[in-house]
């Protein structure tokens, strides 16, 4: 059965760039997103499964008490949708808060692009 878009957006969130253990998160990755998928933030633009891969444990290296939520409900399109979420330790759980829009292709994410508040 395939993912609906707000499930794909809330895999992403939890399974993908919320995920520590590498395995898990290459696992979901490979679910998730189409191989050649597009991830776009402020920093670059990184193309297909390793190199979203690669963002995500810098990522997550760098901030490793930081976990993410989900702020508010999933937004829908025909083919796309967009998630708010928060990014921080459990004492400050919403130092970092921005948006995920992902575009989606034949069931599965084929870009995400992701705005910092």
């Amino acid at each position: 059965m395939p993912n609906s878009i707000e499930t794909l957006a809330k895999r992403n969130l939890h399974e993908v760039f919320g995920e520590r253990d590498k395995t898990r998160r290459l696992a979901a990755i490979q679910q998730i997103f189409s191989p050649d998928c597009v991830f776009s933030d402020s920093h670059a633009r990184h193309v297909g499964w390793l190199a979203l891969d690669r963002a995500v444990s810098a990522l997550l290296e760098m901030m490793p008490d930081f976990e993410f939520a989900e702020l508010g409900e999933c937004q829908v399109l025909l083919d796309a949708g967009r998630l708010a979420w928060s990014f921080g330790p459990q004492n400050d759980s919403k130092r970092i808060t921005g948006l995920d829009v992902i575009v989606v292709s034949e069931g599965r994410i084929s870009a995400l692009y992701t705005f910092l508040d």
